[in-house]
């Protein structure tokens, strides 16, 4: 049985953790943080159900799956201790940790194991929960530490799938309503609107996390951040604007990296006028990237001319920067092609919790007055932008950062066929659908990055999105406070926080 690439630092990893994770003292009882964030918990408390990149930031510290992600873009070891593949990519088998318990104390057995794969794959209700388990042939347990997963086709990039929360049997089953991980920090409560509230697991399999108490405050207000965190009512807040950073004393250290998203003009591609190609070309040679984020971030985060961000070396293509570098005589003759020669009317809507997307809507609607498209900026709040824009697709364009939930190219790109289920801008592309098929039953990683190439391609030759930027992603944090890390997905891992010397 071979390894895969990402699965052969596994072993070394594991010995890393178990020995960092031994030599680490328990997090002190009175040791405690207050984190800001922009939104609540809308969509669910159940990891398979969820759909906010914000729900998943803040519950990829209480669930982990058979491997997770690390800070260093590698898969390492979580539920399961060793992962490794035959060599076509069609049976993947999972040996389960030794010892390894939910937050109740309880060990975690195979039967949780399967039973959480099987329903992520369960086609009821329209589909499997997660896409890429449409694939799956079988889950079975072969032993009391061994499950076997038996693929229909080869996927050389299921692995990736493998950081699907891992939940107890007897959750899935119904009969227990708990919120159960394997995670380094367990779930106590949650008051809508203003926190939720997370206790260190002392159980933890690996190194224990070092604040024993976090207080998860909803600052739904954006107006308000450099207040909370003056006053001491919060100790950190994630994606502050470039003006809300320079507003704050020197009690806080500004931490950059980039949000690993794919901030764009999201535009529906059923509504009419956007149903044109040429009206989207359009709007792409009328869009200023650089001047967004001049505007926005005193110049900081990385152009983007597709559904990839930066972090995806392998897959990024920067030459799709300059597709439609901006001009407007180019988008004015397109909109006379299309029969907009005095332009139309855009909605955009947007979550208004979000201050960074809400200044680009107000650059965005300058931009696309010089074509006479006169822009109205309808501001919602976040879990109204979940119902009506995400989930009802009712809405002319948006603009918002999408993120991939995984570690693969496909997390960003399998929205885009045009039967996905979240394929909320409705793109339709029979070359799409075409090239989006060949990467994922590929075996062979060139070829694969070359159809996954090629996906990001069509979606800029169509113009699927006015593609802008990966944010630059400011961070305060309290100097009381240090050990923060970045990752190369959408996640704050709360664990990794300690008490400054």
């Amino acid at each position: 049985m071979r390894k895969n690439k990402a699965i052969l630092s596994i072993i070394v990893v594991l010995i890393i953790l178990l020995v960092s994770g031994c030599a680490k003292e328990e997090a002190s009882e009175e040791s405690s943080i207050v984190i800001g964030i922009a939104q609540d918990i809308e969509d669910s408390l159940d990891p398979h159900l969820m759909d906010s990149a914000g729900t998943r930031e803040v519950l990829f510290n209480i669930f982990e799956g058979l491997v997770k992600p690390n800070s260093a873009g590698d898969l390492v070891p979580a539920v399961a201790s060793e992962a490794g593949s035959n060599d076509d990519g069609t049976v993947y088998t999972f040996t389960l940790r030794d010892g390894i318990k939910f937050h109740n104390d309880k060990e975690v057995t195979v039967d949780d194991v399967v039973a959480s794969i099987e329903r992520c794959a369960d086609p009821k209700d329209g589909g499997p929960l997660v896409q890429a388990f449409s694939n799956i042939e079988s889950v079975k347990a072969e032993d009391e530490k061994t499950v076997v997963i038996t693929l229909k086709d080869p996927d050389t990039d299921f692995l990736a799938n493998m950081s699907v929360a891992i939940l107890p049997a007897d959750y899935i089953s119904g009969a227990t309503a708990e919120i159960l991980g394997t995670g380094p920090y367990k779930f106590i409560s949650r008051s809508p609107q203003e926190n939720i509230i997370l206790e260190a697991f002392d159980g933890y399999w690996g190194e224990k996390a070092h604040i024993k108490n976090v207080e998860l405050k909803i600052i739904g207000d954006a107006d308000t951040i450099v207040m909370n965190l003056e006053s001491g009512n919060i100790d950190m807040f994630p994606r502050l604007t470039t003006a809300q950073a320079e507003q704050l004393s020197d009690k806080f250290e500004i931490l950059e990296g980039t949000m690993n998203l794919v901030q764009a003009v999201y535009l529906n591609n059923a509504h009419k006028p956007l149903d044109d190609v040429r009206v989207r070309k359009a709007l792409c040679y009328a869009a200023d990237a650089q001047e967004i984020m001049d505007f926005t971030s005193d110049g900081k985060g990385q152009e983007i001319g597709s559904s990839m961000f930066p972090s995806f070396s392998k897959y990024f293509m920067p030459e799709l920067n300059e597709v439609y570098n901006r001009d407007i005589d180019k988008a004015r003759e397109l909109l006379s092609e299309a029969g907009y020669p005095d332009g139309f009317k855009l909605k955009i809507t947007i979550p208004s919790n979000y201050k960074p997307h809400v200044q680009t809507g107000e650059v965005i609607k300058e931009q696309f007055k010089a074509i006479n498209v006169d822009v109205e900026l309808e501001l919602i709040e976040w879990n109204a932008w979940l119902s009506d824009v995400y989930t009802d697709r009712n809405f002319e364009s948006t603009i918002i950062g999408v993120d991939a939930s995984t570690l693969s190219a496909r997390a960003l790109l399998a929205r885009f066929e045009s039967t996905a289920d979240n394929n909320f801008i409705n793109f339709n592309s029979p070359a799409y659908d075409k090239a989006y098929a060949n990467a994922v039953k590929s075996t062979d990683d060139a070829e694969q990055t070359k159809y996954y190439k090629e996906c990001q391609s069509i979606l800029t030759e169509e113009a699927a999105n006015v593609y802008i930027q990966d944010m630059a992603e400011l961070i305060a944090l309290n100097k009381k406070y240090t050990g923060y890390e970045f990752y190369p997905l959408y996640a704050q891992d709360i664990s990794k926080i300690r008490l400054a010397e």
